[in-house]
């Protein structure tokens, strides 16, 4: 299963890297890095293009990532969903009626378990598994949790996203242009 047909779920740092995906076929973009400035204006862009946006509410300079920005973030940006790590945004931007993408980076066996704790209650519509490149743990937290994975960090390789949908991802979040290029209108399961 994938995530409306994308294995890969392309994310954005430069200016540069939006534009070449912008002529790609994805329909959902992650934004990461950006001004507060620069967040309405791509946003838009990005839309004109007809793609959606899922906006990281916790790498916008200038906006605190709380749930004041994310209630400003749903109603004036409009994007198609937030991913943070803050409990307080994810339950923001489900009350708004947007995808809430819980972000949890899986350092050790304590981080896990406060991260399920989390989980319980934040009860997002995914959650991004940090780094993506341990297969066992994805199969694991979506094994325990029934909520849908993205894995990201560390995606390098076609076999290391391979692997991760092997393992029960959703899709795999990645800022290599390489991988978006390759996995460009493939499904999960596809070669």
């Amino acid at each position: 299963m994938s995530f409306y047909n994308q294995t890969v779920l392309p994310a954005v740092r430069k200016m540069k890297d939006l534009e070449k995906l912008m002529r790609l076929s994805y329909d959902y973009v992650v934004m990461l890095d950006c001004h507060i400035s620069q967040v309405k204006p791509i946003v838009d862009m990005i839309g004109s293009y007809g793609k959606k946006v899922l906006l990281h509410a916790d790498l916008i300079d200038g906006l605190k990532n709380d749930e004041y920005a994310a209630e400003y973030l749903c109603q004036n940006i409009q994007p198609a969903g937030l991913i943070s790590t803050r409990a307080g945004v994810i339950a923001k931007t489900k009350q708004n009626g947007l995808l809430a993408i819980q972000r949890l980076f899986l350092l050790d066996t304590i981080a896990l378990e406060k991260s399920y704790k989390l989980l319980e209650r934040t009860k997002p519509d995914y959650i991004e598994v940090l780094p993506g490149v341990m297969p066992h743990i994805i199969a694991e937290v979506h094994e325990r949790t029934g909520i849908p994975i993205f894995a990201g960090g560390l995606i390098r390789t076609v076999q290391d996203v391979e692997e991760a949908v092997r393992a029960g991802a959703t899709a795999v979040t990645t800022s290599r242009a390489e991988l978006w290029r390759h996995f460009e209108g493939k499904r999960s399961g596809e070669e």
